[in-house]
């Protein structure tokens, strides 16, 4: 299963682009990716890279698979508790470690989130 977006530029972000993005299987066969009408044949691809890293809070692994074709740049948000992606991949990418960095919308939003988890339990503990 994977979220996926067509966007230029870094991805390795929380943010609105991933909100927004596709939901559904990334299938992986001999000569090329398909992912619902997104078909990447090998032969297209320009450059390949599977970021692994650990989310935020929970610490969950995880991959993005950026993939530049010769008309697009598609992104792929991966689970990273398969085996599969640790492996020899039947494509050429690079691979890299890191952090997923925060969008300014992503920290709005928490802080939205955090804010109102907090009234809930205020309020709670007062009306007891």
């Amino acid at each position: 299963m994977t979220k996926a977006t067509i966007a230029e530029g870094d991805q390795r972000k929380y943010g609105p682009n991933w909100v927004a993005s596709r939901r559904g299987s990334l299938k992986i066969f001999d000569d090329r990716l398909e992912c619902g009408d997104w078909r990447i044949d090998y032969t297209e691809i320009k450059d390949a890279v599977l970021f692994s890293f650990r989310s935020f809070f929970l610490r969950i692994p995880g991959y993005i698979l950026t993939v530049e074709a010769k008309d697009r740049t598609y992104h792929f948000g991966l689970n990273g508790w398969g085996q599969f992606w640790k492996g020899s991949l039947p494509f050429a990418a690079r691979r890299e470690n890191g952090k997923l960095g925060f969008t300014w919308f992503s920290i709005i939003m928490r802080v939205i989130f955090f804010g109102y988890i907090s009234y809930l339990l205020w309020q709670w503990f007062t009306n007891r």
